[in-house]
Formats: structure tokens, C-alpha cells, sequence
């Protein structure tokens, strides 16, 4: 397979900057473009209520990438699920995508609720939440997935 080569257009500066779980709307946030973007960038965005932020776990272990099974945040009383049946960090392509409130935009800058990313992380797209792109029909979710994201918000 091909080699994918991304850059960072944006990195995110937050009040987290441990990898813990749990808690992320008790951060303050913001996302900050690259010098190679402009304000114009961010035209417009402020006029919609949330956006998708994709980013890079830049701090994930690579000695930890998972491509099989294990129980979400290794507890017992979950099933074995694969790796695409989760959304932790030790994926392969260590991607994460969040969606996230967007309080307000300054200048090169969008101020963010509900971003799971520590400081430092690097933004590699960012794409308003348009309402026609989300899921139609019942969403379904296994139990221990709800009881997992008890606590995240």
C-alpha cells in the first residue's frame, strides 16, 4: 500500500496536556491554523454551530498500535471488540475525530467545546458538522459503549 504524507494545518491549544480519559468538557480549548492559512480560512464557519475536527494521537505509543481485538480500556467486564469497533488511540493510522461545539472564532483561531485532543495535537482537517452528512435512521450502540462514555463528556 501507498504512503500517505499529512500535514498539520492547525494544532490544538488546550488545558489538558496529560493522555487521560474522561472529563473533556471541563477543558478549555481552542484550534489555532498554521501560518500558511490566512483569517479568510475560517470564513463563514462561525455561522455553523459544530464542526469536525480530524487529528493525529501524536503522543500514542506506536509500540502499541492494536490491528486485532482487546476489551475497550482493557476492563474485563466489556467484550473483546476489534479495533474498529472502538475509538481509541492505538489505532493503526493513530487518526481521531471529534465533533465539537464551536463557541467562537478570532482571527486564525476557532474556540472549541468537546475536543478530546491534547495540547500540542496537530489538526489535519477540520469540516463544518452539516446536519444532512449525520447519520440517518436509528442509531444503534452497544451497552458497554454507553457505559464507557458515562464519564467522557
Amino acid at each position: 500500500m501507498d504512503s500517505i504524507i499529512l500535514q498539520p494545518i492547525a494544532f490544538v491549544h488546550s488545558t489538558r496536556t496529560a493522555l487521560e480519559d474522561d472529563n473533556w468538557d471541563a477543558e478549555d480549548a481552542y484550534i489555532e491554523l498554521t501560518d500558511q492559512f490566512g483569517v479568510e480560512a475560517l470564513l463563514g464557519l462561525e455561522e455553523f454551530s459544530h464542526a469536525e475536527i480530524v487529528f493525529s494521537f501524536h503522543r500514542a505509543d506506536p509500540e502499541r498500535i492494536e490491528t486485532g481485538s482487546r476489551h475497550p480500556r482493557g476492563n474485563i467486564d466489556w467484550p473483546k471488540v476489534g479495533i474498529f469497533a472502538q475509538r481509541g488511540k492505538n489505532r493503526p493510522n493513530h487518526l481521531g475525530l471529534a465533533v465539537v461545539k464551536i463557541e467562537r472564532v478570532e482571527g486564525r483561531r476557532i474556540y472549541v467545546r468537546g475536543l478530546d485532543a491534547i495540547d500540542g495535537t496537530p489538526v489535519l482537517d477540520i469540516k463544518p458538522w452539516v446536519r444532512e452528512f449525520g447519520p440517518r435512521g436509528e442509531i444503534v450502540q452497544p451497552q458497554w459503549m454507553s457505559e464507557l462514555m458515562a464519564r467522557y463528556w
